[in-house]
């Protein structure tokens, strides 16, 4: 009998899925040289040279009027000059004080409190302070973020620097809340290490005076106001700026200081655009 014919086999029709070369596959992320902005949400890189980063410190004072420790309306005022300041040029991160609502150095040395627990409630103080302005920046139509050193996630994020230096190139104004995290550190001290890790130009420093005297000018009339001193003038003439380590921290990080007077109108704005208010702190001889 004849072999029976071989039955033939059915090719099934495999597709080839081609994979795309690595050479149009790669997107490669850009230096922070480079000043570009990458795909990536968490990598932050320098922020360009056309845009000036600044850091502002406010005194819990400045949301503060006779009777009332925190009050709405200075608070929303304030928020409009912030405001006012912004441009696609200038990215701005405030640390504000909590001296209006709560001190700790004077409490504990009084002898009524442990100097830790009565700097940690300063602490929360500079919360309180960042959410009021927080809020009053958003009715303003600013978008906002606070950064506390203190977790408290139902309240704010935590500060993470890098997340810091992104909300910042996305246009956002950055508040750091609840001090360093540690007592024994200033709200100035604060601000300087701030303003160091962002890199930024320059710290303002609002106060309720127009600069730096070369002495008090409540108790002398003829007390002479500087428009520019250095770090190793200001300390040879033992000016009180800032405490000794706020000042330390911006003079090896050569960061200028600009002291001027918050409540004065226009001021906030000369500052922000580096024009001459106030007075200058640069580094020099």
């Amino acid at each position: 009998m004849p072999s029976p014919r071989p039955s033939k086999k059915t090719k099934k029709n495999k597709s080839k899925v081609s994979l795309p070369s690595s050479s149009t596959s790669s997107v490669p992320l850009r230096s922070p040289s480079d000043g570009a902005r990458p795909l990536d949400d968490d990598y932050s890189p320098a922020h360009q040279h056309n845009t000036r980063r600044l850091l502002l410190k406010l005194s819990g004072e400045t949301l503060a009027e006779s009777g009332n420790h925190l009050s709405t309306v200075v608070t929303r005022r304030l928020a409009h000059q912030i405001r006012d300041i912004l441009s696609p040029s200038l990215q701005l991160a405030i640390v504000i004080g909590g001296g209006n609502i709560w001190r700790g150095a004077p409490a504990s040395g009084e002898g009524r409190m442990d100097r830790n627990t009565a700097d940690y409630m300063g602490m929360l103080a500079t919360v309180i302070n960042s959410l009021a302005l927080q809020d009053a920046l958003e009715h303003a139509g600013v978008e906002t973020r606070v950064m506390t050193a203190i977790e408290m996630n139902n309240v704010a994020e935590p500060f993470i620097r890098r997340r810091a230096l992104r909300h910042l190139e996305k246009g956002r104004v950055v508040i750091f809340a609840a001090g360093t995290g540690h007592p024994f550190f200033s709200t100035d001290t604060t601000a300087a290490l701030r303003a160091s890790e962002i890199g930024a130009d320059a710290l303002l420093k609002a106060t309720k005076v127009d600069g730096i005297y070369d002495s008090d000018p409540k108790t002398n009339p003829r007390a002479q106001r500087f428009q520019t001193i250095t770090y190793g003038d200001a300390l040879r003439r033992r000016l009180q700026i800032m405490d000794s380590t706020a000042f330390s921290l911006c003079m090896d990080n050569k960061i200028p200081i600009v002291v001027f007077d918050v409540f004065r109108e226009g001021n906030l704005r000369a500052a922000a655009q580096g024009r001459p208010v106030g007075t200058r702190v640069i580094v020099g001889d």
